[in-house]
């Protein structure tokens, strides 16, 4: 019998991250979200402080997804503002050296807030990875980069923190394609590394999101991740290319439990104003003697519970060290698609209420959709599991 019960431990992770959710991040989540760029130091520095006394946030399991779900429930913007290595730090663990993780994140918790960042997206390359232009060049002892990579998520807490570090993609050589592509880090601070601008988005406000510009930026040649030899496995994969897109299965669930907090917001909303107004929900009754209301809350519930399915299941196999590169996809798809239908169709029931600012529901609709994009689009994933599934290559299947 499969058991969804959750542990005593993962129980108590829960209620303290509901509890930071509602007490911090939701009274201050509109002000941040009219404050861009303005910094939430007051937030980041009790954050931190919560974190050093007992890692309440981090990891890559299901307790940390479900922090996560329940702290995106708060505000998912103020979420990224969550000292981490981010998906920086998860491209070290998935691909580092024992020396390299003590190096880059062994001492993580000493000290003040610290940031890690992946710098990926370029203004020619945003899902073909194999279009990526960024150069390394090994000159002796270290490599060249050069180039320019957008969108980069927490790219400036990263780049300002003294001990931030940013993982960058660039190839060794363009002619190999995805062979040539490896991962570089970037620690905070190195010469010829800047940030050269800040995005202004339609969601996630709270959180930066920057262009960082590498102009002969000079780095040890210990910080090349995995191996610098350029090798085809075979005709449609190769060694660092699979290193490197590990990582997303790791971080994926992740960023679908991110969206399942926002979308559970939205909904919890959407059933309390009814709940308010004295209409109510009947289950168990054949689907046409519903109103087209309770049909609508049915399905948004329907939704969410199969996003959450798919993410915790992707991250169990990954608690067990099975291959989850399918699962994660899955996970990541379905849930960007649920959070986009259940915000977009909660502004919709609730009409003016929904869209008015005074409430957060449409705020909600506008961070949702970011986690359809990032980390993989929707469309990408769908690619993924399309590919898994028939059992095509990439080549087979674009």
């Amino acid at each position: 019998m499969i058991d969804f019960e959750f542990t005593p431990e993962q129980k108590e992770a829960v209620e303290a991250a509901h509890k930071i959710a509602e007490e911090l991040f939701r009274p201050i989540s509109r002000y941040y979200d009219e404050h861009e760029h303005e910094s939430p130091q007051e937030l980041i520095d009790k954050l931190w402080e919560k974190r050093r006394e007992g890692s309440l946030f981090g990891g890559l399991d299901i307790t940390a997804a479900l922090r996560a779900e329940e702290v995106c429930w708060g505000d998912a913007g103020l979420y990224l503002c969550v000292p981490s290595p981010g998906l920086g730090g998860a491209a070290i663990f998935a691909t580092g050296t024992k020396e390299q993780l003590q190096r880059f994140l062994g001492n993580y918790n000493e000290g003040g807030p610290k940031w890690g960042a992946m710098a990926m997206t370029e203004t020619g390359c945003g899902s073909d990875t194999s279009a990526i232009s960024t150069t390394a060049v090994r000159d002796g002892d270290e490599w060249v980069l050069n180039g320019e990579k957008i969108f980069v998520t927490c790219g400036k807490r990263a780049m300002e923190n003294p001990e931030g570090v940013v993982v960058v993609w660039a190839t060794v050589d363009k002619s190999a394609g995805r062979a040539g592509m490896k991962s570089f880090v970037v620690q905070a601070g190195t010469p010829g590394a800047r940030v050269e601008k800040m995005e202004k988005k339609l969601g996630i406000k709270a959180n930066d999101t920057v262009t960082i510009v590498f102009d002969n930026c000079r780095i040890p040649y210990e910080n090349i991740l995995g191996s610098p030899e350029v090798r085809k496995i075979d005709k449609t994969e190769t060694a660092g290319f699979k290193k490197a897109m590990a990582t997303f299965d790791a971080t994926r669930p992740i960023v679908a439990a991110m969206a399942l907090g926002v979308g559970r917001a939205a909904l919890d909303f959407v059933k309390e104003t009814l709940e308010k107004e004295g209409i109510k929900i009947h289950y168990g009754l054949p689907r046409q003697k519903l109103t087209a209301l309770e049909r609508d809350v049915m399905d948004m519930e329907a939704n969410y519970k199969a996003a959450k399915l798919l993410t915790l299941r992707s991250l169990w196999m990954m608690s067990q060290l099975l291959p989850n590169n399918l699962e994660a996809s899955m996970a990541k798809a379905k849930a960007g698609l649920a959070v986009t239908k259940i915000t977009q169709k909660a502004v919709e029931l609730m009409g003016p209420l929904g869209y008015s600012r005074k409430y957060l529901l449409e705020k909600w609709m506008r961070d949702a959709k970011i986690n359809d994009i990032f980390e993989g689009t929707g469309q990408i994933n769908m690619l993924v599991v399309a590919r898994r599934v028939l059992d095509y290559s990439r080549d087979q299947l674009k």
